[in-house]
């Protein structure tokens, strides 16, 4: 399930760098899309080919350095904003806020930057930094995004209608570099969003091959195989993701929706059992599973405007604008915590039905008889000590098979 998951994530990643990258370029240069889109795929898999790890290290102090300072540069707001906050979207925002802000750590991409810290101070100090320097980054990118809002668009090059008015929304930022900036103001914001993109592409192929190489490859195929032949298969696997990620571009550029999407399943799906498995001891395969499903059940029976998917469950607050239903509940969320819920729940039940012999030992597909009997839903920082363990397997005997 989580190898699923995590090569899922890792494609949409890749879908969605490549469709910035081209966009961006077809847009500033007057190219076409599609040749703009594999000029730029080609670039990213030759030197992920080549540096390996040292190109995600690198891409990502030249993001650094770049994009602050390119977004700084790039602010040409000289009109207010339009629009204003409503009370009755406050749980819309805590929503998003707490998916923004949770989401992410499901990724294996924020996972393979922790693990690749040399000490574990260094890690944790990289995490709370990045929690407080990602605020001074967003400023910039809220300036350009009221800039594009509040701009009238017929006084520029670009002509009416609005971006947003031509559903060219999603390309606002070339748009707004190309039409509001100097051309030399432009050409650094190229270079902001090339960082960018290299930065989060090269991660994102390199995870999928090493969650193919490492998990299915030689776990499954191969479990001889040489490191040589290890190799080519990660360099083979970089190369077939990359072009499956700029082909599925091709079909559709609105699957930069389709990447979004993918990111609210993350926080849903992926966030729910990272937290249970990390911190709770009675998890376990039918939990998990169960907890997949209730919150993707969850979600679509709230319906999604972008799906185009009518809300089945009207939570507080539904009301219906313009022949569309609007959720005003903080619906992700639910649905998150919903599978934790449910995770821990049937973790729970799945646990003493084969450890009390209710159901019969062979329908224990994934072996939680093999795992310590059930005991209270507590921490795993709340752990029982030796002694309390030694007097539950006196009083549970089938507690020995441990």
């Amino acid at each position: 399930m989580e190898m699923v998951l995590l090569g899922n994530r890792s494609i949409n990643v890749v879908v969605g760098v490549f469709t910035m990258a081209g966009g961006t370029i077809s847009v500033v240069l007057d190219l076409p899309f599609s040749f703009c889109v594999w000029i730029s795929a080609a670039v990213i898999i030759i030197y992920t080919l080549m540096g390996g790890l040292y190109s995600v290290a690198y891409t990502d102090i030249i993001q650094l350095v770049l994009v602050l300072g390119g977004l700084l540069m790039n602010n040409t707001l000289n009109a207010p904003w339009i629009g204003q906050p409503e009370m009755k979207k406050t749980w819309i925002m805590i929503d998003n806020f707490l998916f923004f802000a949770l989401g992410g750590l499901g990724c294996q991409a924020f996972h393979q930057r922790i693990l690749s810290a040399s000490s574990t101070a260094s890690a944790k100090i990289s995490c709370f930094a990045a929690a407080f320097v990602i605020l001074i980054f967003s400023i910039p990118l809220v300036l350009i995004g009221a800039a594009a809002a509040s701009t009238d668009w017929n006084q520029t090059t670009y002509g009416s209608p609005s971006p947003y008015e031509r559903g060219e929304a999603a390309m606002v930022l070339p748009i707004t570099l190309q039409h509001l900036t100097p051309t030399f103001i432009s050409i650094i914001g190229i270079g902001c969003v090339a960082a960018a993109v290299m930065s989060s592409a090269d991660s994102a192929l390199l995870s999928a091959s090493s969650v193919f190489t490492n998990n299915i490859y030689k776990n499954i195929l191969r479990p001889k195989a040489s490191d040589r032949e290890t190799q080519w298969v990660v360099w083979a696997s970089v190369v077939v993701v990359g072009v499956a990620g700029t082909s599925l571009i091709l079909l559709n550029k609105g699957l930069v929706l389709f990447w979004f999407l993918t990111n609210e399943i993350c926080y849903i799906v992926m966030f729910p059992q990272l937290l249970c498995v990390l911190f709770f001891n009675i998890s376990n395969g039918y939990g998990a599973i169960m907890g997949v499903l209730v919150a993707l059940m969850l979600r679509l029976l709230s319906g999604d405007p972008l799906l185009g998917l009518e809300p089945v469950l009207h939570f507080p607050g539904c009301t219906l604008e313009d022949g569309v239903y609007v959720q005003y509940a903080p619906v992700k969320t639910i649905s998150m915590l919903s599978a934790i819920a449910a995770i821990l729940l049937f973790s729970y039940l799945a646990s003493v039905l084969f450890n009390k012999g209710v159901l019969p030992e062979k329908w224990d597909v994934f072996k939680v008889k093999a795992q310590h009997s059930p005991v209270p839903l507590s921490p795993v920082g709340g752990a029982i000590d030796e002694k309390d363990n030694e007097e539950m397997n006196t009083n549970n005997p089938q507690s020995e098979i441990l």
